[in-house]
C-alpha cells in the first residue's frame, strides 16, 4: 500500500503533538508518541505495481500545487482511533481530487475507496488502537482541551506502507 500525505507548519505540528500527549496521559495508550508519528493527513492511499510511474506521476502533479490553509473544527472517532477533523474546504478537496486524478490512470493501480473524491474524511488521527476503554478516556480529554484553529499545509509525501518508507517529499510553494 502507498500513502500520499500532507503536512503541516511548525505551530500546527506542535499543537497536534501536545493533542497525542494528552490521549497519552488520559488513556496510557502511547501507540502515536512511540512510533513517532508526525502529525499528517493521509489524503490518497493506493496499490501498484509500479512505485517510478506513481513517483513520476506525484512529481508532476504536486508541481501545481501551493501551500494551503486548512481550519480543524473538531474531535472525531473511528472504531479504535481517535482523531481531530479539519473542513474539507475547497484547498482540501482539490489537492486529493488532483492526486487522485494523477494515480487512478496508472496502470496495475487501484485507489483505495475510502480515498476516492467524495468518499475521503480528511483527519489527523492522535490516538491509535485504543480500546474502548481508552477512546472514551481519550475523547473525554480531547473534548475539553480541543479548541477551533487555523492551520497551513506545507508539505507532501509518498511513502510506502509496512514497512513505512517515505519515496519521495516535496515542500509546497508559497
Amino acid at each position: 500500500m502507498y500513502l500520499v500525505s500532507i503536512y503541516f507548519d511548525e505551530k500546527t505540528n506542535n499543537r497536534i503533538k501536545n493533542y497525542m500527549k494528552e490521549v497519552v496521559k488520559s488513556s496510557g495508550n502511547a501507540f502515536m508518541t512511540e512510533n513517532h508519528v508526525p502529525p499528517h493527513i493521509t489524503i490518497s492511499a493506493f496499490e501498484t505495481l509500479e512505485e517510478e510511474n506513481a513517483k513520476k506521476a506525484l512529481d508532476d502533479t504536486v508541481t501545481g500545487i501551493s501551500q494551503g490553509e486548512i481550519q480543524w473544527v473538531t474531535v472525531g472517532t473511528f472504531p479504535t482511533v481517535i482523531f481531530i477533523q479539519p473542513v474539507l474546504n475547497a484547498y482540501l478537496h482539490k489537492i486529493s481530487t488532483k492526486v487522485y486524478e494523477a494515480v487512478k490512470v496508472l496502470p496495475d493501480t487501484s485507489v483505495h475507496k475510502y480515498y476516492r473524491p467524495f468518499a475521503w474524511l480528511p483527519h489527523a488521527t492522535i490516538g491509535k488502537q485504543l480500546s474502548k476503554e481508552e477512546l472514551l478516556q481519550a475523547f473525554d480529554a480531547l473534548q475539553k482541551s480541543f479548541g477551533i484553529f487555523e492551520s497551513k499545509v506545507v508539505r507532501m509525501e509518498l511513502a510506502k506502507k509496512n514497512p513505512y518508507r517515505v519515496i519521495a517529499g516535496w515542500e509546497l510553494q508559497e
